[in-house]
Order: structure tokens, then C-alpha cells, then sequence
């Protein structure tokens, strides 16, 4: 049991599960990018209901969502604690290894990109997962069978040039946080190797740009066309 208590208090310890909650939340980017996806299929919004319905309905998924708000409720109050005390700390350590390589503009604001994001994810869940769960939504029938029509929900908000720009520019906050984050989470469970650490750089900084330009292009692309 001491080495449970060890891993919440410790700052070795806040570190490594700040990396693997931080690679879980890179791991459902992913898959909930896969999804939105969706959005851009020319059949009126009906595999993006289809897909929305069994997300929210299947009960495996259920559990893997209420992991997840957990996980990113952890990740964020670890990253405050760990930004109070490197403050503290006359500025002079980072919550993850460098490597000794000279520190990058998104590493040293990652507090602020966290906060970013952080912002932007309950506007988000206020407008998309609350309004699906909390208010009555309109309906749409494929082959008879009813599902709540939740790609009009994301069509009217997509359809707001104010909220396009808000959501590409948060998702330029997401991409620059992974530019550093990504690499970082494998720096710090001792995963980095000089052999494989330009693959991991490569990968990481891929994924930092690719997805979020996907994210933001499913509202620009709805936007504009």
C-alpha cells in the first residue's frame, strides 16, 4: 500500500502518472478523432448519428468514458500542483526530463496550453455531451429506427464563424501541447532510448500536427462547404 500512497505524493511519482494519463488522453484523441470523423461523410449526418448512438449506449464504452473524465480531472489537478511547485522552485525544473536539450516555447508554457485546452473542453462538453445527455434532441429515422439527430447539433454550432475560430485555434493550443507533451510522457517512464528517441520525436511531432489539423478541419470544412 506505500508505494500507492508514494505514487500520489511523491513528485516522481505525480510525474509518471501525469505521463500515463497524459498517453491515455493521446490514445482517445485519437479514437474520438476517428469518430468525428464522420462528419465529414456526404450522407446527411446519419453514420456520424449511428456512431454517436453507439458510443453512448454501449456499455463497455460507458465505462471507458467515465475512465476518462477521470483520467483528465487527474492529469489536470497533477499538472497544477507540479506548475505551483516548479514555480517555487526558482523555475529551474520541468514536470517532465529533457534529455538537456534546450527547452522549446511549448514546454515552457505548457501550463498555459494546458489551461487552453482545459477551457476549451468544458465549453466543449457544455454545448455537445451536456446538450446530448440534459436536453431533448431532434430525431432522425434510418430504416425505421429512431436515433437522436446529433450531427444537426454539431451543424448549427459548426455553422458559427465565431465558434469555428474558437475551436481551430484551441485545437492549434492542443497541437502545440502535444508537440511537447507527447515526447515528454516517454522521457519520463524511461522509455527514451538514443536509438529510438528520433523515432519517438518524429512520431510525436507528427501526431502533434496531423491531429489536431484534422480536428480543425471537420469545422472549417463544414463551415466553408
Amino acid at each position: 500500500m506505500n508505494w500507492f500512497i508514494t505514487l500520489f505524493t511523491s513528485t516522481l511519482g505525480r510525474k509518471l502518472l501525469m505521463a500515463l494519463t497524459g498517453l491515455f488522453l493521446i490514445l482517445f484523441l485519437l479514437i474520438h478523432l476517428i469518430g468525428n470523423l464522420q462528419l465529414l461523410n456526404d450522407d446527411g449526418g446519419r453514420s456520424f448519428n449511428v456512431y454517436a448512438e453507439f458510443m453512448s449506449t454501449n456499455p463497455l464504452i460507458q465505462i471507458v468514458s467515465k475512465g476518462n473524465f477521470f483520467f483528465i480531472l487527474l492529469h489536470v489537478g497533477i499538472s497544477i500542483f507540479l506548475s505551483i511547485k516548479n514555480r517555487s522552485a526558482r523555475g529551474s525544473e520541468r514536470y517532465a526530463v529533457t534529455s538537456g536539450n534546450k527547452s522549446t516555447w511549448s514546454s515552457r508554457n505548457m501550463g498555459i496550453l494546458g489551461t487552453l485546452v482545459l477551457v476549451f473542453l468544458v465549453i466543449h462538453l457544455k454545448d455537445f455531451w451536456a446538450a446530448m445527455h440534459f436536453t431533448e434532441m431532434p430525431k432522425a429515422m434510418y430504416d425505421g429506427v429512431e436515433y437522436r439527430d446529433i450531427y444537426s447539433v454539431v451543424a448549427l454550432w459548426f455553422g458559427k464563424g465565431w465558434y469555428v475560430g474558437l475551436y481551430v485555434f484551441c485545437m492549434t493550443a492542443v497541437g502545440f501541447h502535444l508537440w511537447h507533451g507527447f515526447a515528454s510522457a516517454f522521457q519520463t517512464l524511461g522509455l527514451n532510448h538514443q536509438k529510438y528517441n528520433p523515432m519517438i520525436m518524429f512520431v510525436g511531432r507528427a501526431f502533434a500536427i496531423i491531429v489536431p489539423a484534422l480536428f480543425a478541419w471537420i469545422p472549417l470544412n463544414m463551415f466553408f462547404f
